[in-house]
């Protein structure tokens, strides 16, 4: 048996097809940022003194290692975490050094605090 070639037709576009499918393009206009934040933020960056640093992070008790530069905080201080990825404010509730519990943290001790959330070595820790 022989095959018979079948040549494929070429469709004749009409003008009207084309025009139906040529699609309106709008420019997205971009959202206005409200300028008060970046005021708030500025003005919290200069209320604040940094304390201390982080040093290590402990992820299975969520407790944070941070060497103090200044003269350190009390238990119930507020405290402001800064960092590449990390931002956060938090009230201190624990405090130790070589595993007991202390009241207060002084400058060049590095205590262990307990922390709400992630944070990494290299992270600014501030006074409020």
């Amino acid at each position: 048996m022989a095959r018979k070639k079948v040549r494929a037709r070429s469709k004749k576009v009409t003008k009207a097809k084309i025009k139906k499918t040529k699609v309106k393009r709008v420019a997205k206009r971009k959202a206005v940022k409200p300028k008060s934040k970046k005021v708030k933020k500025q003005a919290l960056e200069l209320s604040l003194e940094k304390v201390g640093e982080i040093t290590h992070y402990f992820p299975h008790v969520k407790a944070a290692a941070i060497m103090l530069l200044k003269d350190g905080f009390k238990v119930g201080d507020k405290i402001y975490i800064k960092g590449h990825t990390t931002d956060f404010k938090e009230t201190v509730r624990s405090l130790q050094l070589d595993r007991t519990d202390i009241a207060e943290g002084k400058k060049g001790q590095e205590i262990g605090l307990l922390v709400k959330s992630r944070v990494r070595q290299g992270d600014s820790v501030y006074r409020m």
